[in-house]
């Protein structure tokens, strides 16, 4: 993908931190032609410019215990929905909240330990005020995956 703020250099860093963010700036230097204090440099900018907001870590929800991963689309009233995606994001089950077009709904992403997990967490979005209704889906297999925007 290419970006209309960066140059082919500072694009092959983020490519290269968006595999591994540990490389350090001297292995980036060596991969890209530049030194390790160019690439300090173009890195401290990006971040700075607010193109990187934050070097992070993938976490493989099966092999740390998490067994059911589930999407929500739950409808809202459009009056309620900055409140109930509010206290969406305080559920430490909630990964993602985002709120769609079309109908006033919000799309959630959330990790369960197991089936009785998701089932009662579901339960309790039925207190909700504001909620009209919550689709469901379980994740079955993921074909591609991205925790950042890869270029």
């Amino acid at each position: 993908m290419r970006f209309n703020d960066l140059d082919a250099t500072d694009e092959k860093i983020l490519q290269y931190l968006t595999q591994d963010s540990r490389m350090s700036h001297a292995e980036l230097g060596r991969l890209v032609g530049l030194t390790r204090a160019a690439v300090r440099e173009r890195v401290r900018q990006m971040v700075t410019r607010g193109i990187i907001e934050r070097f992070t870590i993938v976490v493989n929800p099966l092999k740390a215990g998490k067994q059911l991963s589930m999407f929500l689309n739950i409808a809202t009233r459009w009056e309620c929905m900055d409140a109930i995606a509010a206290s969406l994001l305080e559920k430490e089950e909630i990964t993602n909240v985002y709120a769609m077009s079309g109908i006033p709904h919000v799309h959630v992403h959330a990790l369960f330990d197991d089936q009785q997990h998701a089932a009662v967490f579901l339960a309790g979005l039925r207190q909700m005020d504001g909620i009209l209704s919550v689709e469901s889906e379980l994740l079955l297999s993921r074909y591609k995956e991205r925790g950042s925007l890869l270029i």
